[in-house]
């Protein structure tokens, strides 16, 4: 399944947040990057299960999108830690 939110993080802080989250805050289901770079990270669980982030620069915040077939509950709760997007004035 594909999530997708808004932060007003940059896409680095997004992505070591995500490190940091999935490696230490769900410790049964546990992820660890297995390949990284500056838009990016895919993790890795213990039993081989997959996740990837991507983030993406745009007006009003980062967009970020995940994917996992195993993750998903985790995912919402980590977008759940990430700040909203500024809302711009029209």
């Amino acid at each position: 399944m594909i999530h997708e939110t808004v932060t007003s993080l940059e896409g680095a802080e997004v992505l070591e947040r995500a490190k940091k989250f999935f490696a230490e805050r769900i410790p049964h289901h546990a992820a660890f990057v297995e390949k990284e770079g500056p838009n990016f990270a895919t993790f890795r669980g213990q039993g081989g299960e997959e996740l990837a982030i991507a983030v993406f620069p745009g007006e009003g915040g980062t967009r970020v999108r995940a994917s996992s077939l195993f993750y998903d509950q985790a995912i919402d709760r980590f977008f759940s830690t990430l700040p909203p997007a500024r809302e711009s004035a029209a």
